[in-house]
């Protein structure tokens, strides 16, 4: 089980870690955060962790902001010295709200529900959306983007996007005829909206087509320099903690 642990004050994620790991040995502890920032990066560009415990009042704010830029799909432990927000918090993906200072005994009840909710989806299984849909021969996701370019909307075709990315701090459409269009969306709305078949999130700026992919190639510190079809800007690097999803997403056509 992959863990990520947000919090500010580092002894409490130092403690907060301990009794994890004396409680599920097995468990991987992947990263630490300490803001509403440092955790929105790493939510974005690492791999989805199995389990979150996550403070509610960081430095920077609420941590329910985290959730307004990612699309975080996995249960959250919520740990914090106050009970003001719990109502909040079983909206945001909360499988449990446990108040500082915390024991053993917490976070022990705290694991015991997220392997109850576990098994109670585990025996409840259902074929997801994009599974039904790939049988059927759909991609899924969406089949269209609305632009307005030159006082005129147009509609642009998701097979005719080569990638998606953030230029100037505004999101971009990339065709592979190289015409280029501004879009009113964040790059993690389109993510969401696209088939995630079809589409990878190689960084913080760019989302790709696989058809837009012409090669990849190993580069410095285990990442991956991804080369397409049409020239980019910058290199497209993908970095060694998610290179190997990546690679799997590429094999998994």
């Amino acid at each position: 089980m992959n863990i990520i642990i947000i919090e500010d004050e580092i002894k409490t994620a130092e403690s907060l870690e301990k009794i994890i790991l004396s409680v599920k040995p097995a468990a991987k502890i992947t990263g630490h955060c300490q803001s509403i920032e440092e955790a929105v990066t790493m939510l974005t560009e690492s791999p989805m962790p199995d389990l979150l415990f996550m403070d509610v009042q960081l430095a920077d704010g609420l941590c329910f902001e985290i959730f307004k830029s990612v699309h975080i799909t996995c249960p959250v432990v919520f740990c914090t010295a106050f009970d003001e927000y719990s109502l909040k918090a079983f909206k945001s993906n909360g499988v449990d709200y446990v108040l500082k200072p915390f024991s053993k005994e917490d976070i022990q009840g705290a694991f015991k529900k997220v392997d109850e909710l576990k098994n109670f989806f585990q025996q409840k299984t259902m074929p997801g959306i994009e599974d039904l849909l790939s049988k059927l021969g759909v991609q899924g996701g969406k089949t269209s983007f609305l632009v307005f370019l030159n006082q005129k909307y147009k509609t642009v075709n998701i097979e005719d996007i080569a990638f998606f990315y953030i230029r100037h701090d505004s999101t971009w459409i990339m065709c592979f005829d190289k015409q280029q269009y501004p879009l009113n969306q964040s790059l993690d709305q389109v993510t969401q909206a696209v088939s995630a078949k079809q589409f990878f999130r190689l960084n913080r700026q760019y989302l790709v087509n696989i058809k837009a992919i012409k090669e990849v190639e190993p580069y410095f510190m285990r990442k991956l320099y991804v080369k397409l079809a049409i020239e980019t800007p910058e290199k497209l690097l993908v970095n060694k903690e998610k290179s190997h999803s990546f690679l799997s997403w590429m094999e998994n056509r």
